[in-house]
């Protein structure tokens, strides 16, 4: 197993080192190409992907497990449309971003570089497979994917096609590459490939991210878990409000950029939450609220301690009535996780100051947390979104799969 996993991450560095070189029409042909394979090959793709769907419903996977996994002739589309957005972005490799003269004549810059080898690491979401190797290949890196268990044919039938595809376009054999064994030890054995793999990036729950940053001797770049909240104030339209939360909890509840609490101002609460509770009703969220939350509607279970500050990623959300902002900032900063916060207010020194107060990689005023997406954001696609501060924060795109490098042009000055 090892010495398997040793030779594809050989092929990527060799790889690795004409990608940072490549130029932009060739990466963007290979992208091209890759969208249009895709496509071609929709058949392929859903028929491994029913066998991973089949077995995951026999071995009990959640709803939203079922839901990240499965493909359809539409999702595969916009994975085939994520990589023609790429092609229209600027390339960041060998992008200068700054100039200047030193009083010695040197002359100083700092130019964008790839990172090299990115392994990634992820869970049952086929579409990470696509995004990854698109975004790596723009930003001049190659890669190496490590899918889960569950999306194991999917991720075979995806990877042969697109890799395939780019090779022929003229990008080095091993810019892609799939580590194909469902083994955990083959987790362990990436994360300690420091010679040739640069950066890990983790793409999944809580304990697969845990894993890898307590595990890994490659530097990571830390992707969060998505406890997000949303806010209604005391001077919210409710009637967006009532929008917003919906559409945040209900329209994938599966992903980490849905909300998984509530929070009510106590001024708004008699009439903000008979309505939103009904609407989970119909919607068939389970609720999980404090004690006036429940006065409001007899089905509501008690919240726990432990519920304010789970990641669900189903329809499951926690509600908690707050008597100020102090509060609901409070609630925030102790059960948040850095991901993607909201707030709906009318009133712009609060909208204000939830922005600035609030800790998180992307802040709303009056719109839903769904729109934390690299794609939502202009980027394309993400390579995930980070919930740490060094490096990168929020959804990843091309420029953060890059690193600086110095570049000094002089006239014969030799330092005295």
């Amino acid at each position: 197993m090892e010495q398997q996993i040793i030779a594809k991450a050989q092929k990527a560095r060799e790889a690795a080192r004409r990608l940072a070189y490549l130029p932009t029409d060739t990466k963007n042909e290979a992208l091209l190409a890759m969208a249009e394979s895709l496509v071609k090959h929709t058949g392929d793709i859903l028929e491994a992907n029913e066998i991973d769907v089949r077995a995951g419903r026999e071995k009990g996977l959640s709803r939203a497990l079922i839901d990240r996994l499965l493909l359809s002739p539409e999702r595969i589309e916009n994975m085939a449309e994520g990589l023609r957005v790429l092609v229209s972005l600027p390339d960041p490799v060998g992008e200068v971003e700054s100039m200047w003269t030193r009083p010695n004549g040197l002359r100083v810059g700092r130019m964008r570089v790839p990172l090299g080898v990115v392994g990634i690491i992820y869970e049952a979401r086929p579409n990470v497979t696509v995004d990854a190797a698109g975004l790596c290949l723009k930003a001049g890196n190659a890669v190496i994917l490590r899918g889960g268990s569950e999306a194991i044919n999917s991720n075979k039938a995806i990877t042969g096609i697109i890799s395939t595809a780019a090779t022929r376009a003229g990008v080095p054999e091993g810019a892609i590459n799939l580590i194909e064994i469902t083994d955990r030890a083959a987790v362990n054995i990436m994360l300690r490939l420091n010679e040739y793999i640069d950066v890990i990036i983790p793409r999944g729950g809580a304990g697969l991210i845990q894993t890898v940053v307590q595990n890994a001797t490659v530097p990571v770049i830390e992707t969060g878990v998505g406890n997000c909240h949303v806010f209604v104030d005391r001077y919210a339209d409710l009637e967006m409000a009532r929008r917003i939360v919906i559409n945040a909890k209900c329209q994938r509840p599966g992903v980490c950029n849905a909300i998984e609490s509530l929070l009510v101002h106590r001024e708004v609460a008699v009439q903000f939450l008979p309505a939103i509770l009904e609407a989970f009703k119909e919607a068939g969220v389970e609720v999980r609220g404090c004690e006036r939350t429940r006065e409001f509607a007899e089905w509501v279970k008690p919240a726990t301690e432990e519920d304010y500050a789970a990641e669900f990623l189903d329809l499951i959300i926690a509600v908690k009535v707050v008597d100020t902002m102090d509060e609901a900032l409070d609630h925030i900063y102790r059960y948040g996780t850095k991901h993607s916060e909201a707030i709906v207010t009318e009133n712009y020194t609060r909208g204000m100051r939830f922005l600035q107060e609030v800790d998180a990689a992307a802040v709303y005023i009056n719109a839903s947390t769904r729109f934390t997406d690299g794609y939502q954001f202009g980027f394309g696609a993400e390579i995930g979104i980070s919930t740490q501060k060094l490096h990168a924060r929020g959804p990843m795109g091309l420029k953060e799969l890059t690193t600086n490098k110095y570049i000094i042009f002089g006239g014969g000055q030799i330092r005295s």
